[in-house]
Parts: structure tokens; sequence; C-alpha cells
């Protein structure tokens, strides 16, 4: 595995550094995120307070226009979220929201089988089944509904849609659209790249703002950052850049995900073994929650999801805990039958390949994007993974840092039915006859951007260090950085001056855990996940490529290297 290490200039890391009054190491990390020295401090200490005026984005005062006449005309409201988890995380904040506001809402999720994804007809005629609405609120989803928007115009239907997709067509204008990406203005930067869980919640502040101006007592009795759980759980899973405000949803809400009261979150943390007494990180959310949450809507109906973040009955809320953890056990056997045969499907036809579309008529649609991340992380390129759909091949791709997945695909929009998402994260269904000429034009595109042929497995150092300074004093300078995610990555450093005391501990038949000297004789302990077979060796210098965590254990906390990479020194 090739190490790659770009330094940055020493005098801009001192300047930084002597501004900020930190330490040379989170200087250097922050100028390698590309903060600017302008933010950097804000960065640091992202602090609520920083939010910028709601109505600052396009459409949100009409939007809550709309809602305060909904509410004070008990108008019949219905909520359509998309099934992921920034879909369930914004629908359980609106509809929550609502009911405490005297209004009693209508949810659904679209169910994947059967309506596919986001404001289709299939799902609006569902929807419509109690009866007509005065208003419809699609969230995630709908910036390209525009046919299904005039759907409901036609029948009398006023339509809200909050969505942070890009647009692929015309947009739906005749609802009213909040996406800074159809409307971006200027100076925007710190909420552009808002998923919709955090489009939401400014709707929400918006919302509130109004009425607490009217003195209404129950939104002055409302505290808006106890919804701040929900937003960081929407925005880490959704893989938006944790910069702007989304750093502050997700540092602030990572505490408050840490201290609530839900019932619901409760019950799913206890089924996923979290004890949040420790704290929580993103991997958290994107491990253990997340995927939970993701597990209905793959495989059953992701309404499940939000009747549980949605309930105050402890009863219910393990009950169903206990069933998305069922659902996601079963996603997870899936998941790993189709990713063992994708590599074998790699290895053995696209090793060459600078994008990849695997598909097989057996896989399961709705688990093959966390195939396609798993892809796209081993393989280090963009990967699109299909399953079966009748006629069509339909799925999800996962991009690479550098490689816009929705300029990707807009380049080869010839080839496809549908598709949309963002970045590093998109949907697309395409007719089976069509998947060669998907396939090779994919690659072509992605080819012809990065200049070869398929991209080499690197690791990107964040920084050298001596092992000596691998300290707890140094998980405290880097614990300002936190949360680590998109655009914001956790810190991989080289470090030297390193020898094993003895030969590897394996566990597991595919783990190890070692413990090195420094240069003064201090013990570091380390583990390495799925590197048995390459045990590095006693005795001998070595440089170690590694990521810094804390480990939790019998009520102790200590320093712990986790192993990426290994090489004699000087080699």
């Amino acid at each position: 595995m090739r190490w790659n290490y770009t330094p940055v200039h020493a005098e801009s890391v001192a300047a930084l550094a002597r501004s900020l009054g930190t330490t040379p190491v989170v200087a250097e990390l922050l100028l390698r995120t590309g903060v600017p020295e302008a933010a950097a401090a804000r960065f640091l200490t992202p602090a609520l307070a920083a939010i910028a005026d709601p109505f600052l984005l396009v459409n949100l005062e009409r939007a809550v226009d709309r809602l305060l006449q909904a509410i004070s005309r008990k108008e019949k409201v219905i909520v359509l979220g998309d099934y992921d988890v920034d879909g369930v995380c914004s629908t359980t904040i609106l509809v929550g929201l609502l009911r405490r506001l005297g209004l009693d809402p209508t949810y659904i999720v679209p169910r994947r089988a059967d309506e596919g994804y986001g404001l289709t007809q299939t799902s609006i005629e569902r929807a419509l089944e109690a009866g007509r609405p005065d208003l419809f609120i699609a969230l995630d989803c709908g910036t390209n509904s525009s046919a299904e928007v005039a759907l409901l115009k036609a029948r009398g239907v006023d339509v809200i849609i909050v969505d942070h997709h890009r647009s692929t067509e015309p947009p739906a204008t005749a609802a009213i659209l909040i996406n800074p990406h159809v409307h971006p203005t200027e100076a925007d930067g710190d909420w552009r790249f808002l998923c919709t869980v955090g489009l939401v919640f400014k709707l929400a502040h918006g919302l509130l703002k109004k009425l607490r101006a009217e003195n209404h007592p129950v939104a002055l009795s409302i505290v808006l950052k106890e919804y701040l759980d929900l937003v960081a759980m929407g925005t880490i899973a959704d893989l938006v850049p944790l910069h702007g405000e989304n750093r502050i949803f997700a540092r602030h809400g990572l505490r408050m995900l840490a201290e609530t009261r839900r019932p619901g979150l409760l019950a799913l943390m206890q089924v996923s073994g979290l004890k949040s007494e420790q704290g929580l990180v993103p991997t958290d959310i994107s491990f253990r929650l997340g995927p939970r949450i993701n597990a209905s809507g793959r495989l059953a109906d992701a309404a499940l999801s939000v009747d549980l973040l949605l309930s105050e009955d402890p009863a219910f809320c393990e009950q169903a805990a206990r069933k998305l953890d069922d659902l996601n056990r079963e996603r997870q056997d899936i998941e790993r039958q189709i990713t063992e045969r994708a590599e074998r499907y790699v290895e053995e036809n696209f090793k060459a390949s600078s994008g990849l579309v695997l598909f097989d008529e057996d896989w399961h649609p709705g688990v093959v994007g966390i195939v396609a991340g798993r892809i796209s992380r081993k393989y280090n390129r963009p990967a699109i993974v299909l399953g079966n759909e009748g006629l069509l091949a339909k799925g999800s791709g996962r991009g690479i840092t550098g490689y816009n997945l929705v300029e990707i695909l807009g380049a080869c929009a010839g080839c496809l039915e549908s598709w949309g998402g963002h970045p590093m994260a998109v949907g697309i269904s395409l007719t089976k006859l069509r998947l060669e000429e998907f396939r090779t034009m994919f690659d072509d595109v992605i080819r012809s951007r990065n200049g070869s042929g398929a991209t080499e497995l690197g690791l990107e150092l964040s920084g050298w260090l001596e092992a000596t300074a691998v300290s707890e004093r140094l998980m405290g300078e880097l614990e300002q950085l936190h949360p680590f995610g998109m655009g914001n990555p956790e810190p991989i450093f080289g470090v030297r001056g390193l020898r094993l005391r003895n030969r590897p501990d394996v566990f597991k038949e595919q783990h190890f855990r070692f413990a090195g000297e420094d240069a003064t004789g201090r013990r570091i302990s380390g583990v390495a996940w799925k590197m048995a077979d390459r045990l590095p060796p006693v005795g001998v210098a070595l440089e170690i490529a590694v990521q810094l965590n804390w480990n939790h254990y019998n009520g102790r906390r200590t320093l712990q290297m986790e192993l990426l990479d290994w090489r004699l020194a000087g080699a």
C-alpha cells in the first residue's frame, strides 16, 4: 500500500498555531482540511449562536407561512419522508413538532419494493387513501418530481418540498421548494451542504421564531436544541461535509444524543450495545444506530423506524428496537453474501477498471448501497452496485474523495432511467439491456478524469509523529477537531520510532493486539483489524500508519492505536 504525505508549509502551521493558541499538530490538521484561517477559530469552537437566520434560505419563509396557515386552520397534513436515516429523522422532527403545535399530521414512508424511491405516484395514491389533505410535505425527496407535484396540485393540494438532492431535470417549482442546490445564494457556504434533516431543523427554527414573536405559549416552551440528537444522526449518516452548520449540528447533536430521553433512541442504543455515558462519536451512528434504522427501509417498512423515534411507550420501543435489530442481522447476512460475490467479480473481471459497475440477478436492491460503500473503500474507486428489479437493474453508488458522482452520472445520463443523489452517494436505475453500455461509459468518464487506469490503493497521511508524541495529551488536542467525518476526516498518522516488545496476540483468527515501545521505553498498545495474515516483526524499528482512539474497558479509558499498515523503518 502506498503512503502519501504532502507537507504543509511550516511557517503557515506555526503562524496559525500562534494565532489560535493551539498546537502545531492541530494547526496542520486544520490547514490540511482546508479550513480558511478566518474560520479556524469558529471551526474549533462551533457554537449554536453561529447558526444563521433561517429565513436566509430561499422559500423557507414561504414554507413557514404556509405551515402557520395549516396550524391556525387545523388543516389536514400529510408528511412523506425518505426511508433512510436522513429521511426518517427529518420526518420524526417535523411530525413531532407539528403535533406539539396542535396538528395531527399523517406520515408515510415509501415502501422500497412496491413504490420505489421518493415522491412517486404510487406512494402518493397510498398517502391519499385516507382522504385528500390540504397540505402535502415531502422530505428528502421530491426535487425532481414535477409530474407528481402537478398531480397533487390538480387535486387542490398545496405542496412543500424540503430536499438536498441535486436537480437532474427541471425542479418541481410548482411546490414551495427548499433546496439550497436548486436555489443557491451568495455567501451560503455555511448551509449550502446541509442534508434534509438540517434543513428541516432550520424550518422548525423559522416556524418557532414566528410563533414566539406572537407569544404562542407552546412555541415558547419548546427547546429547539433538543431536536439536535436527530439532526446529528441524519447529518452524519448522510455523508455530508462536516463544515459550517453541519459541524455545529454534529458537535452539539452528539452531546444531545448521549443525553437523549427519547424512549425510542434509548431502546435502539441498548440493542446496539452503546453506552452513552462514555460519549458518542460519529462511528456509533454510522455503524450502530444508522444501519438499524436503515434496515427497516431496506427489508421491510421504514415507517417502523419513524414509529419508534416518535413513540413515548417504552414497551413498544423495546419491541420495535428488537425488530430493527433482527432486521439488521438479516441485512448483514444478505450483505455479507453479496459483498463476497461482488469482490469475486472485481477480482476476476474488473480489476483494471477505474470505475466499478457490478450487477447480479440475485442481489437485493435494498442492501446494495452498503455493499457499494465496502467495494469503493476496498478498491479505492467509485462503485455502483445493482440488484434485480424486473426489467431494471437498480441500486446505489458510493464515491471516493475527489470524484463527484453526480457529475459522473450526469455524463452517463443517456444510459439511465433515473438517477440522483449527492457527490458521495447516489441511487440509479437502468434497463438491463444497457448495463454493458453504462459500465463502459462510467469507466471511461472516470478514467478521463484521473488520467490513468485503476486507482492505486493508498493511505493519505495527515502528519508524521515520533512515537514519544503519541500520548493522552495529544488525544486532548485532537478532541478540539471532533467530530470527524466527511470533509473533516479522522487523521491518519505515520509514527516513527516504535519497536514491538513481543509477538502480536492474534484473536478470532483475523485480528491482533500488539504493544510497542517508544525511544524512552514507554509502552503503547494497539489493535489491528483483519491483519492477522501480516504480523509485524518483533524487536526491529518500524514505521506504522495509525488512527488514535480511546479504548473503554472495565470503567477505564486508555489510549489505543488502530493499526492500518506497517513497514520496516527506512524501507
